[in-house]
């Protein structure tokens, strides 16, 4: 008679014998191992570190900007060359319409993390400077850009901001918060981040932004995201701040500008909806673009589910906006931008 080894249950009907109630979907190795509690789960498949995927501590961002002419690249390229330091990712535009040459250079790994890393390649770059009138930065990958964010009542695109830093999706800090309401305090302080109620009307608008400014310096805030602030800013501010100020405009720039777009474009019948992040300027919703995108609507929907859909998008663009400049991959390219994604 031949004797056949023992049977040994698998380890997945093991859990489902654990877990009775947790097998009424599937029954698939994926299905259950989402469904069980989180820490059976964690035996399955360890949780990771959020930031896993971000930059090594000891890579470095170079930012270049420049007038175009022959030989950038190069003498760029050279310099990594010559301090025997690895080119990881480049990316490169130069733009025949402005005359101007834009490039991006994740290298690494330096001997640290920190400024010091890096310093002996600030000779080389401002001899490079001399020659073809570059604008450049050199910055620790992993550095996180301090964000100031400012809302006014409406709260996807601050919760949905707040959630993917802290996740780890958005490689920034939040110091403050600033509103012009208090609807957001107890969301702020869930997070452990300080909140300025700073109400603003017509005669205390020169007031309100000189504290924001204030803020700025205390905090030393480097982007100011204006994630659904129902103010327009002033030109003070906007000059205070050019270039590092972000706004999500609830409408698909240049149409629709203004209060009540998913209105105005429910009005006209529209196909398709969408969100725009960028820079904000002294004329309002006219500065450069950072990112847009779209979706796709019908005639059944109402303009409230036309809202729901733009609540959505809107948060996507912003986040997207976010998350590009502060790993230094927006250049601003007169009124537009040049966007290495």
């Amino acid at each position: 008679m031949t004797h056949h080894p023992p049977i040994t249950p698998s380890p997945i009907k093991s859990l489902l014998k654990l877990y009775p109630g947790h097998h009424q979907v599937s029954r698939s190795r994926v299905s259950v191992a989402v469904q069980l509690p989180i820490q059976l789960g964690a035996l399955i498949a360890p949780p990771t570190d959020p930031t896993a995927k971000m930059a090594p501590n000891n890579d470095h961002i170079l930012t270049l900007s420049c007038p175009d002419k022959p030989g950038i690249v190069h003498a760029v390229t050279g310099i990594f060359a010559a301090h025997e330091l690895n080119i990881q990712d480049l990316q490169q535009f130069s733009d025949p319409q402005s005359q101007k040459f834009f490039m991006r250079v994740h290298f690494g790994p330096t001997s640290g993390p920190g400024p010091e890393a890096t310093a002996h390649l600030r000779q080389p770059f401002d001899a490079l400077s001399e020659q073809y009138s570059t604008t450049y930065d050199i910055r620790p990958a992993a550095r996180k850009t301090r964000a100031l964010i400012m809302v006014s009542k409406i709260g996807h695109c601050l919760n949905d901001l707040l959630f993917r830093m802290r996740s780890g999706q958005l490689r920034v800090e939040v110091p403050v918060i600033v509103s012009n309401h208090q609807e957001y305090a107890s969301l702020a302080a869930s997070y452990g981040i300080a909140f300025a109620h700073l109400p603003v009307t017509a005669d205390t608008k020169a007031e309100q932004e000189t504290k924001v400014l204030e803020l700025v310096r205390e905090h030393d805030v480097e982007l100011i995201v204006l994630a659904r602030y129902m103010q327009v800013l002033s030109p003070t501010l906007c000059a205070a701040m050019s270039g590092r100020i972000i706004n999500i405009h609830h409408s698909f720039l240049p149409s629709f500008k203004g209060a009540k777009p998913y209105h105005q474009a429910y009005d006209r019948g529209v196909k398709i909806i969408g969100a725009t992040a960028h820079f904000v300027t002294a004329d309002l919703d006219e500065g450069p673009i950072i990112e847009q995108r779209v979706v796709r609507v019908d005639h059944s929907m109402s303009a409230k589910e036309l809202t729901e859909e733009g609540s959505n998008i809107e948060s996507q663009v912003l986040a997207a906006a976010v998350r590009w400049y502060s790993e230094r991959r927006v250049f601003l390219n007169n009124a537009k931008t040049v966007v290495f994604n």
